[in-house]
């Protein structure tokens, strides 16, 4: 009997044992179950930061509306917008009244005659900037209600870029954007030989001008060729010439575009003076501020021994040196050497 009570007991014994076990197996099971819930909510978490997909319009539309480059979208057309200007010549349009149509030429201050509207402004304006102006005027004035004005441009001289001075071809010259000034010279023909290399370009609504000094030979120095503007004009002066004639080695006229001359230095470069030269009775002939030629007796032979100061020559001073004993009448000298200056040869030189 006790065998009996014995294989009983170990069966249930085992049974108990196996129900712990699973108790505690589940127990450990939903104790670790938070964990893992909160392991996956870790991970979901930067998804859900994700932005929803958008439709192609509206993600364009987005991108495009960030602060910076809105700026920088609406100041790029502005820039490049052409703006009329005196010169021009223009159509313009009222829809639906024939009548008041007109093709004018924009006058030097800036107006254009309209009917009925007298003079408007429009200097300065873009097409449709103008055509609002006129709008206005003709809506305020009473003469058409809600008019449309359309403003067609026929010649653009504003849009030119003017060269007057010392080129081959002076003028203006209409097709010239996106170029450099070294490319808008040799449209004209380069600089002429007594062309100045100190330029100076004037620009639409700049006060002061652009001055450059350009070198002898472009090619040497690319530093001064800026790009050009419509609008612009370029001057090109004259270069200052010292003219040396009359008994020396080589007349000449001497360009000097920098610095000065002196008359030892001039009578230098024109070859000296020859053996029959009076060196006692040449002339500097200079024009005066009111355009009046006068001439001065210098002592060139004096400046040689260095008994007297050496004399510094203005821009298109004559310093004639007469063949010794030629008498010249009296007047004559100046008729002479102007005569003769006219006809010499110029050299650039670089003092």
């Amino acid at each position: 009997m006790r065998w009996g009570a014995s294989g009983f007991t170990l069966p249930r014994r085992s049974i108990l044992f196996f129900l712990v076990t699973f108790l505690i197996t589940v127990g450990v099971v939903a104790a670790q179950q938070p964990s893992s819930s909160s392991s996956v909510e870790q991970q979901t978490t930067p998804a859900a930061a994700i932005p929803a997909a958008q439709p192609l319009p509206q993600a364009r539309e987005n991108s495009t509306t960030a602060p910076a480059k809105t700026g920088d979208a609406n100041k790029a057309p502005e820039s490049t917008q052409a703006r009329l200007g005196p010169g021009d010549l223009i159509e313009i349009s009222v829809y639906n009244v024939p009548e008041l149509n007109s093709k004018v030429r924009i006058s030097d201050a800036g107006d254009v005659y309209l009917p009925l509207i007298n003079y408007v402004h429009i200097d300065g304006l873009t097409q449709e900037e103008a055509q609002a102006l006129i709008e206005k005027r003709f809506s305020d004035g009473g003469f058409v209600r809600s008019p449309h004005v359309s403003i067609f441009v026929d010649d653009a001289l504003s849009q030119g870029v003017t060269l007057i001075g010392e080129v081959a071809k002076p003028g203006i010259y209409p097709d010239v954007a996106d170029r450099k000034l070294y490319e808008v010279v040799s449209e004209a023909g380069g600089f002429t030989q007594a062309a100045s290399r100190k330029i100076a370009i004037l620009r639409r609504n700049q006060a002061e001008p652009i001055r450059i000094d350009l070198p002898r030979n472009l090619a040497d120095d690319t530093s001064g060729n800026i790009d050009i503007q419509p609008g612009d004009t370029i001057t090109v002066p004259r270069a200052p010439i010292i003219y040396v004639v009359g008994d020396v080695g080589r007349p000449s006229g001497l360009l000097v575009d920098n610095g000065t001359l002196t008359v030892l230095q001039a009578l230098a470069l024109s070859g000296g003076t020859n053996h029959t030269a009076k060196l006692s009775a040449a002339r500097i002939i200079r024009k005066g501020p009111n355009g009046v030629l006068t001439e001065t007796k210098i002592q060139v032979k004096k400046m040689l021994e260095a008994k007297i100061p050496d004399v510094t020559l203005h821009a298109d001073d004559i310093l004639f040196v007469p063949v010794s004993g030629a008498k010249v009448a009296a007047g004559k000298t100046i008729d002479i050497a102007t005569t003769a200056a006219a006809a010499v040869l110029v050299y650039t030189v670089h003092p």
